[in-house]
């Protein structure tokens, strides 16, 4: 199924005006044919229409277990259903629907993920957003997330905190993101799923599920290759997987997650325009100093396994106790152009959290306290690379990370207003020792009694939910900033640290028609910025101050169908503003200040339409639309904008009385764009881009068995 549309070697790149331009034709026609479709639809058993609400959403983040549209605080939630709306080769399309939110993919495997534009300091990865999985802390103390090894199946729904969360989750500018890996909905059963797709794409899907009356347990197993759209891009993923969910008593609950991955991608690396131009497809070259990827077997090879367990218990009629303790392991080889990295780095900790709820006729007070520890060991030994293979070593350090956190939150809901206050004190503790090529001793860096407080108001009147919050953010620089791939260990680097203002407002309209609009204003100093040199390095260092201001929105529209066949159908449309720039970076000579932040677009548009029939039809076809990209500090080169169309069709059918047979078919980029996703910012010598593929198609065959 390699189809492709588009000529390599004859493929312009469109001046940016004349693409521009070319937003509100296709937008309109994209309306515009939703607009017949779902009229088509509504023709039929017109005589008995019904009104389809929109789901009840409930929101943990903040410890708030409440609805989403009471939470004062800028969160968006991605469902299952969302993401099924998608291919199953990952979840990047489904997370792009939501404002505020962008995730990348260089090549096949290789992720990353912002939100509200933190991926500045993120070569690859997640970095400067804390990620806990099933309760557990992902994020490892070192401030790394390797989100690539989780496969598609393991999420259930995600739940997004834009803006600083350091009030209860600590360190991070960049965000919160909470994901849960298990539907405790899911009935004993038998499920298996094989989708082939273009560039050899395959994905084959296990998982055994029991369940009873107060347990739910679910093993999994998922395999992935794709040999890529570019040259030297194959994907291999293994992942294997163990969720449960255990209610001992009424209020007394244990949670256990199991979760081992085994991945290689291959890293293509960055072109110039001229290469991206003539051939997208192509791998980077190599010249007179350096290799190129395919010559230097670029790659990377990861080994990771998280085991953990979170247990929920009544200490009292008004306390609760939840704690949470995991042990992490993951062991990297990453041959690149410049040398070959081989590293391994196990952790552990825990995290626990008191709360206590007080109700009374005219008001409900929670006060939620807790702390949270982690302790990270990571060695790191950089060789000469040949042909891929670690040859003769060059450096060898070993680092130890401590990171903690105390942190209280009070709670005060009212008839008339919901106020939240929390603050939390932090501790980051990072000690080096080279070994190689020569002993220098111990070298410590410290981020020590840290406060970041948060005060959040909000006010519902009738349908409409307004909140404003003021919170502090900060984030010292990860371990591999600290000791980048570019250069000599750097501990003058300082953390980031801001104050975000946030106001925005939620609103159901007839029970159809929600809508969810957040403007902020974030302003941070001692910006962490990235750098590359002329192998691809990374260095980082810091840029003075900038000012991160937008407006994020989103609509959602719940549309009138027949009782008969329509089960359920919405319209969605979201639009992100970012308005990122210097206040006062000087680097050298250059004076960057006043220019924009580089890899933020300003304008992200996302819309689609949704259907699902009674008898086991359902389509999603969706829109998503980025403005131009300034690729490097000075704003001298940016990436063209980019319109992407993609849709998927689906059937099931009960064969036997509890046998389901499921069936989709997709397409993705179906406007054949040549676009770059995932751009590497300030690129040595000009090679930002990192093409995506071109139109492509997938299919899935499902069996499901459920007793």
């Amino acid at each position: 199924m390699n189809i492709c549309v588009t000529t390599m070697g004859s493929t312009d790149i469109m001046p940016s005006k004349f693409r521009s331009s070319q937003l509100y034709p296709k937008f309109f026609i994209f309306l515009v044919s939703l607009f017949f479709s779902t009229n088509n639809l509504a023709q039929t058993g017109i005589d008995t229409l019904k009104e389809i609400e929109l789901e009840e959403v409930i929101i943990k983040a903040y410890e708030q277990n409440v609805r989403l549209k009471e939470i004062p605080a800028a969160i968006n939630f991605i469902s299952k259903n969302v993401l099924n709306g998608f291919g199953s080769a990952s979840i990047i399309s489904a997370m792009n629907t939501s404002p505020g939110v962008r995730m990348e993919e260089r090549s096949p495997g290789s992720y990353r993920f912002n939100i509200r534009g933190s991926s500045l300091r993120s070569p690859f990865g997640v970095r400067n957003v804390k990620v806990y999985y099933n309760d557990l802390p992902y994020t490892n103390p070192g401030g790394q997330t390797f989100i690539n090894q989780l496969g598609y199946y393991n999420f259930n729904s995600l739940e997004i905190i834009k803006g600083p969360g350091s009030s209860l989750y600590g360190a991070g500018t960049g965000g919160v993101l909470l994901i849960d890996g298990l539907n405790e909905n899911d009935k004993t059963g038998l499920e298996v799923e094989y989708t082939a797709g273009s560039f050899g794409a395959q994905n084959i899907y296990g998982a055994v599920t029991t369940s009873g009356e107060r347990y739910t347990s679910k093993i999994g197993y998922q395999y992935q290759n794709n040999n890529g759209y570019r040259n030297h891009s194959e994907l291999k993923r293994n992942v294997f997987s163990w969720s449960g969910s255990f209610h001992l008593g009424e209020k007394n609950q244990l949670k256990t997650t199991f979760i081992y991955g085994d991945l290689f991608y291959e890293t293509p690396g960055g072109l110039t325009f001229k290469e991206f131009q003539t051939n997208p497809r192509s791998a980077r070259p190599g010249n007179a100093f350096f290799p190129g990827a395919e010559a230097a077997n670029a790659r990377v090879q990861q080994k990771t396994f998280i085991a953990g367990a979170s247990y929920t218990q009544q200490l009292h009629e008004n306390f609760q106790n939840k704690t949470v303790l995991y042990g992490a392991y993951t062991r990297l080889l990453n041959p690149n152009i410049q040398a070959a990295e081989r590293s391994t780095q196990p952790h552990f900790g825990g995290r626990t959290v008191i709360k206590y709820t007080k109700v009374k006729e005219q008001w409900q007070l929670n006060i939620d306290a807790g702390a949270e520890w982690q302790k990270g060991f990571t060695n790191i030994s950089i060789h000469k690379n040949v042909s891929g293979t670690a040859d003769s070593i060059r450096t060898y350090d070993e680092i130890e990370n401590r990171q903690s956190l105390l942190f209280a939150q009070a709670t005060l809901k009212t008839k008339i207003f919901n106020i939240v206050a929390g603050a939390s004190l932090n501790d980051l503790n990072v000690g080096f020792e080279r070994y190689i090529p020569s002993p220098n001793g111990r070298q410590k860096r410290s981020f020590n009694n840290i406060l970041a407080p948060r005060f959040a108001i909000s006010k519902e009147i009738k349908n409409i939910n307004i909140y404003s919050s003021i919170s502090k953010g900060f984030s010292p620089p990860t371990t591999e900033e600290l000791l980048p791939s570019g250069g000599a260990i750097n501990l003058q680097l300082a953390a980031e640290n801001g104050i975000n203002y946030d106001l925005g407002f939620r609103a159901t309209f007839f029970n159809k028609l929600e809508v969810d609009i957040n403007a902020f204003l974030f302003q941070l100093k001692n910006t962490i910025v990235q750098r590359r040199d002329a192998a691809g390095g990374s260095f980082f260092l810091n840029a003075g101050k900038t000012n991160q201001r937008g407006v994020e929105s989103s609509f959602t529209y719940a549309l009138f169908q027949s009782v008969q066949s329509i089960e359920k159908s919405s319209l969605w449309l979201s639009h992100t503003y970012h308005h990122f720039k210097y206040i006062d970076f000087v680097k050298d000579t250059n004076n960057f200040s006043g220019k924009y932040l580089p890899g933020i677009a300003p304008h992200t548009i996302s819309s689609g339409f949704n259907l699902q029939l009674k008898h086991g039809f359902s389509s999603t076809i969706s829109y998503l639309f980025t403005g131009k990209i300034p690729l490097n500090d000075a704003n001298a080169v940016y990436a063209e904008s980019y319109h992407l169309v993609a849709a998927k069709i689906g059937f099931q059918q009960k064969f036997k009385e509890n046998i389901l047979i499921v069936l989709s078919l997709g397409a993705d980029n179906l406007l054949d764009e040549t676009y770059s996703l995932g751009n590497d910012v300030n690129g040595f010598g000009g090679r930002y881009y990192n093409p995506a593929p071109c139109r492509n198609y997938f299919a899935t065959i499902g069996l499901k068995w459920i007793k």
